[in-house]
């Protein structure tokens, strides 16, 4: 029997704080089939402007990711790189890109039908 990796369900976010299922609380998180971390922007270089990296989303598919939903914060200003958007359509992965809580309930949503990862962004 083959078992299915469901990714880790957003129990609650606010500002500054994503908890999940796997008992684990992040400022920022990337989730993933079976799995969570903390996501470090100093990893990626990553900052507001120009947004979202290839870099922090390849993760997510080598984790079996084949949905995507990013986060842009609370109030939006987290940008995603049009090399990002560029790099998941070549990849045929389908994306999201939402506010911070709008993201919490698509990811939420697709986590038991589909191998989703996300980017959770906690504050603006």
């Amino acid at each position: 029997m083959v078992s299915k990796k469901i990714s880790p369900k957003i129990h609650s976010i606010k500002w500054g704080s994503v908890t999940v299922s796997d008992h684990k609380t992040y400022k920022d998180a990337k989730l993933f089939p079976s799995g969570s971390r903390e996501w470090d922007w100093n990893e990626t270089g990553t900052h507001h402007v120009p947004g979202i990296q290839p870099a922090d989303v390849e993760e997510l598919l080598k984790h079996g990711a084949s949905v995507v939903v990013l986060s842009q914060g609370f109030h939006e200003r987290l940008q995603v790189c049009q090399e990002t958007r560029k790099y998941l359509s070549e990849h045929n992965i389908d994306y999201h890109i939402l506010e911070t809580e709008q993201a919490k309930e698509k990811y939420n949503e697709l986590r038991m039908n589909y191998p989703v990862g996300a980017l959770i962004h906690s504050t603006c």
